[in-house]
């Protein structure tokens, strides 16, 4: 017996310290923070001053970021709200200590840059420190939590979607086979093994969530195969593909429902049947997939529309802003538009492309 699949481990609810934006937020707050001290109605407004406080949240920040990035994998394995008061405990000792050592330092070379005792110096900023970095953990547990709810929420739709064969598309698929058992043998099997294919993809569970752009397009590949033996002549598709990468991580079941739409909703109404346009191209840091069917004169009562809200959640939760969904008629064509951003490592690896080129016709 095969040993069950493992959880996936949750979401991390501390945000990436190690990176650029986190750097970025502690330098904007501690400035703010200054500016606003600077501001205020009994503040001297002294230039000199206000310098000096940029530097020293510079540099503070910087210590921050550091600190956090080092320790946040160890902070991560303390229980419950552990990590949060770790992260707090931690930035309040660390603007303790560099207030002191500036203390120090301003007062070992009589730099007479600070005022004020020592104590009250380092219990200010210590006291600035735990109500800001209370207020910036309070807002990054909320985003957690609110990522969490939205990765339920879309896993749970991706689980139906994957639960959903449509019984239309069984049953004709069914009555194809059915058909070609004693006219083709030979290609009832191969029928019977796409249509098999796209129930492993549907109802199959994966340890992992995405798949790649090569499994989906040979799983679009499988579909057309049995759609072209229910709908022959009518169907005719043309694939402009060369230019995109296989190895592209992608989430699975996300071209193939748009595929089904296409015929359904541009092939099945027409009598005289229509050309499905498959084509994907590379522009800039970004891949480009556009499905295309004819739009008929009087359209199912569902519509062209139906997926298409999931796509775009799945879409919009797994690469962020930066991709988008267009999808709409053209005249008399309707066409989905995937934007799909590329990262630095794919944009560099994938230069050439290393995709096949194939462009032909059912």
């Amino acid at each position: 017996m095969s040993e069950p699949a493992r959880p996936r481990t949750e979401r991390n609810p501390l945000p990436d310290f190690c990176s650029l934006p986190a750097l970025f937020a502690l330098f904007v707050v501690g400035a703010l923070t200054v500016a606003v001290m600077w501001l205020a109605p009994d503040g001297a407004r002294d230039w000199r001053a206000f310098t000096i406080g940029m530097a020293f949240v510079a540099w503070l920040a910087l210590l921050l970021a550091v600190a956090l990035c080092k320790l946040s994998p160890y902070l991560q394995r303390l229980p419950g709200y552990g990590p949060y008061a770790g992260v707090w405990l931690l930035m309040v000792l660390i603007v303790v200590l560099a207030s002191a050592v500036a203390r120090w330092m301003d007062s070992a070379l009589q730099l007479e840059l600070i005022h004020g005792g020592n104590l009250r110096f380092i219990g200010d900023n210590a006291l600035i420190a735990a109500l800001l970095g209370a207020a910036m953990l309070r807002y990054f547990y909320v985003l957690a939590q609110w990522q969490a709810r939205l990765a339920a929420v879309t896993r749970a739709q991706v689980e139906a979607l994957q639960a959903r064969i449509r019984p239309h598309f069984l049953f004709n698929s069914m009555n194809t086979v059915a058909a070609l058992v004693r006219v083709d043998p030979a290609a009832a099997e191969r029928t019977i093994e796409d249509l098999s294919e796209l129930f492993r993809a549907a109802l199959g569970q994966h340890e992992t969530r995405d798949g790649t752009l090569g499994d989906e397009l040979a799983l679009v590949e499988r579909y057309l195969a049995i759609e072209q033996l229910r709908l022959g002549e009518r169907l005719r598709v043309r694939r402009e593909l060369d230019e995109l990468p296989r190895d592209f991580p992608l989430p699975r079941l996300l071209l193939q429902p748009l595929v089904e739409n296409a015929v359904r909703h541009g092939i099945q109404p027409l009598r005289e049947g229509g050309e499905v346009i498959l084509q994907g191209r590379r522009e800039a840091r970004a891949l480009i997939i556009v499905i295309d069917n004819p739009l008929p004169a009087t359209p199912a009562r569902t519509g062209n529309g139906h997926g298409l809200d999931n796509v775009r959640q799945r879409i919009a939760f797994r690469y962020g802003t930066r991709a988008q969904v267009q999808a709409g008629p053209q005249g008399d064509r309707f066409v989905v538009r995937l934007h799909l951003p590329l990262d630095d490592k794919q944009h560099t690896l994938n230069q050439g492309g290393n995709g096949d080129a194939r462009t032909d016709r059912r």
